[in-house]
């Protein structure tokens, strides 16, 4: 029996993973392939899987922890995307997580290798996150221990796929592009656009050569790891929202970024990935946020302008989260005042707990 093929796409939160995904799923759906999704978070209520459904994409989810210390239900996702009669399971491990080869790839291998073909294990690099990372580089927004889980992220890598080629000049990602080659020789190193599809197809084909995955295993300090994921404020929400009379809810969702956005500088508060996805009976506006300083991005598809909407909002964010789910309520009522009332359906938040894989293998898996 064929064996279904695995892509795993790593990387540190706001890297573009999702869009990454959306992309390969959409090129390998129009190629003949059967195509599932799988998304992972700390929570439910995840933008990342109503967007790929959204995208006519079967999407499976497990929330609650990372891959490696929800294995088990991981391992049920993938069962469940065979059982659909799938050739390729795309999946994206929460942002903030590290240590993957040794909990992860390696379990797959050696546990479920008769049943799945790994792919190389990609992680995905945000350019400008890759500056504060570098000796004299930008100003570090970030206690050291997360760029410590952002640095094991590439150690571990079968390849590294520098994002974003499309937001840099030629010399900025030249200049990019080397420094990670000689600071990971033996890895083969991608610079793309995942939004505009430039230096795709060459990491595709290089994730579907055959290159045997999870041949490297980075050496962690739980402590440090623990402490890189816990300085972090997570939060999950899903709102109703009705507004008083027709609404461009493009305009609505900028408005909301932006009040977020300048809500967190006032209070020093560094946003690691904020994403708002609010959808109505006719289509979706998206919006995301990677860092105080960037630009929103804000994208729509809603035809008309209906009353009513669904909304989900995930913030990872350096901040306590009791703070951060103040900074959303205030938000949220400053936005009332354009005539839209908010009624919050579901609300998590939370700092991540100290990772406890249910696997960890020392050595590399045949």
């Amino acid at each position: 029996m064929d064996r279904a093929r695995v892509i795993l796409i790593g990387g540190f939160l706001g890297a573009g993973k999702t869009t990454l995904l959306a992309r390969a799923a959409a090129h390998l759906k129009a190629a003949g392939e059967r195509v599932s999704l799988l998304t992972n978070d700390q929570a439910p209520n995840l933008v990342d899987s109503e967007f790929l459904r959204q995208q006519g994409f079967a999407v499976g989810e497990v929330s609650g922890g990372c891959f490696c210390c929800k294995f088990d239900a991981m391992l049920q996702a993938l069962e469940q995307a065979t059982a659909s009669k799938a050739d390729v399971i795309l999946g994206e491990p929460v942002g903030s997580c590290t240590d993957l080869s040794a909990t992860v790839l390696q379990p797959l291998k050696d546990l479920c290798g008769e049943r799945y073909r790994l792919a190389p294990f990609t992680v995905l690099v945000d350019p400008f996150r890759l500056r504060e990372v570098l000796p004299g580089g930008a100003t570090r927004n970030f206690p050291e221990s997360v760029y410590y889980i952002f640095r094991k992220q590439m150690e571990e890598a079968d390849a590294i796929a520098i994002n974003k080629s499309d937001q840099l000049s030629s010399a900025e990602m030249l200049s990019l592009d080397a420094h990670v080659r000689q600071q990971f020789p033996r890895t083969p190193v991608f610079p793309m656009s995942a939004r505009t599809g430039v230096g795709f197809e060459p990491w595709l084909a290089y994730v579907q050569s055959g290159v045997r995955a999870g041949q490297r295993l980075a050496e962690v300090d739980y402590d440090v790891y623990a402490e890189g994921e816990a300085v972090l404020g997570w939060l999950n929400a899903r709102l109703q929202v009705e507004a008083a009379e027709a609404i461009d809810w493009e305009l609505y969702a900028r408005r909301l970024l932006n009040q977020l956005r300048g809500d967190l500088r006032e209070a020093h508060a560094e946003p690691a990935h904020l994403k708002i996805l609010l959808s109505t009976h006719d289509g979706s506006a998206r919006a995301n946020l990677v860092g105080s300083t960037a630009e929103p991005l804000v994208q729509s598809d809603v035809q008309g302008k209906p009353r009513q909407a669904g909304l989900l909002v995930n913030a990872r964010v350096h901040i306590p989260p009791e703070k951060l789910t103040d900074l959303l309520e205030h938000s949220l009522r400053a936005t009332a005042s354009s005539g839209v009332a908010t009624r919050i359906l579901h609300l998590d938040s939370f700092s991540p707990s100290r990772p406890q894989p249910t696997h960890r293998y020392k050595q590399v898996a045949a």
